[in-house]
């Protein structure tokens, strides 16, 4: 662990500059602390989020990442715990900022998530060693998250919530925001499209992150193979989510056959299943 005060050279020039810097930023991981300063984007939201939001906070994480950018983000369950797992998925680096004493895992469950950080990137706090969590901390811990990007993305966030804060904060620095847009009429969507309203940015793609950093897509890798089956199942749930009943009804194949391209789609990461539902886990 190392302590980094807002005078020392390693200390990051973004976040010294916003309008409340930390005292003392601590340092824990195997990562240089030089990443700090390195191009970074935030991808932020709802802790109990739904299984869509969930699939495309790892999918934003993991094309920031492979793009050459540092993903950060809070280490809560849901969206950032997601965004985080999608970074490590691209071999990239992601940058955790936690809400409590550098030397708590927190929540607990994230233990291992963390050690996964440390190992290419970094854990960060403003606050020493034993200092418990507590409510106040987390909003407080979100401006540091926003300080240190160039970028926030909300991907699901309630009326109330923290991610909102972060916006906030980003908005406050003169930081790109990004909302993903959501269905109306949930609970999830209210943050999100309250910010669309207030002039967010509305985010399809993580193309969309790039193209306002002024930083191009790396080149894609070749299009995986898969059996005619699959195909015809891939194109139907890139279409729109479905079950496998579902998937049955609309397609040629019975129910042998759609489960089979759907254990064939799976293995190749070309779909990603929640609660029965399919999803189309690429961009098509």
């Amino acid at each position: 662990m190392i302590r980094l005060r807002p005078r020392d050279a390693l200390f990051p020039e973004r976040l010294a500059a916003i309008f409340d810097p930390p005292p003392a930023l601590y340092v824990r991981g195997c990562g240089d602390p030089e990443l700090l300063a390195h191009r970074s984007v935030a991808v932020v939201g709802a802790r109990s989020c739904s299984p869509y939001g969930s699939q495309v906070a790892r999918m934003l994480g993991r094309e920031l990442a492979a793009a050459g950018l540092v993903v950060v983000s809070g280490l809560a369950r849901g969206i950032d715990g997601e965004a985080h797992r999608g970074a490590l998925d691209a071999g990239g680096v992601t940058v955790a900022v936690l809400g409590c004493g550098i030397d708590r895992d927190y929540p607990a469950s994230h233990a291992q998530l963390s050690r996964r950080i440390e190992e290419k990137g970094l854990v960060v706090s403003e606050y020493e060693p034993g200092v418990e969590p507590a409510p106040w901390r987390f909003p407080a811990r979100n401006r540091i998250i926003a300080g240190l990007c160039e970028a926030v993305v909300v991907v699901e966030a309630r009326e109330r919530s923290g991610a909102l804060i972060t916006a906030d904060f980003a908005l406050d620095e003169g930081r790109e925001v990004f909302a993903v847009p959501g269905e109306i009429t949930s609970s999830l969507s209210f943050g999100v499209n309250a910010l669309l309203k207030l002039g967010a940015t509305p985010l399809t793609s993580s193309q969309d992150v790039l193209e306002a950093l002024g930083i191009e897509r790396p080149a894609s890798a070749p299009a995986t193979e898969v059996s005619a089956d699959a195909k015809q199942v891939l194109e139907l749930v890139s279409d729109a989510p479905a079950g496998a009943d579902e998937l049955t009804a609309r397609s040629s194949l019975d129910v042998g056959a759609i489960s089979v391209a759907l254990t064939e789609l799976e293995i190749a990461g070309l779909v990603a299943a929640a609660e029965g539902v399919y999803r189309a886990a690429k961009g098509r």
